[in-house]
């Protein structure tokens, strides 16, 4: 199972456990998306900077919309690069024990979300930070 990791939050006054771990994620900027596999490793690294990002489970249509509008290959959009069945296929194979850099770049820069974030202080119900049930309608929002 794959997960979705969105990084909400800023640097200032980030602790420097949190940053390089936020670092090691290949999340440097707000706004930017991994796509990790939910192993224990991951998911201790998502623990520690739980307070600056959301994730959750994401569906395999979802991932196909993400590599056809936000993925890029080198300096190029996927779209350019690949047919539209071709992305399909990725989709399939990352879904399916697969890593996301074998065929992409690992970071999918992201728009904020439209009609914008709950807050960003407080966790998932209330707030947008920590683990989310919906992870696919807020990707959504940000492609």
């Amino acid at each position: 199972m794959k997960i979705a990791v969105v990084r909400i939050r800023g640097i200032r006054n980030i602790s420097p456990k949190i940053k390089n771990t936020l670092k090691l994620m290949n999340l440097e900027k707000p706004n930017n998306c991994v796509v990790v596999e939910d192993s224990a490793q991951n998911m201790g690294m998502v623990q520690v900077c739980k307070d600056y990002i959301t994730y959750g489970a994401v569906s395999e249509k979802t991932l196909f919309e993400l590599l056809r509008k936000r993925g890029e290959k080198g300096g190029r959009q996927l779209r350019e690069v690949m047919e539209e069945d071709e992305i399909a296929q990725v989709a399939k194979k990352i879904m399916h024990e697969e890593n996301v850099k074998n065929f992409v770049n690992p970071v999918f820069r992201l728009h904020p979300p439209r009609k914008g974030y709950k807050t960003i202080k407080k966790p998932a119900p209330e707030g947008d930070l920590g683990k989310r049930e919906d992870m696919d309608s807020l990707l959504k929002r940000m492609m």
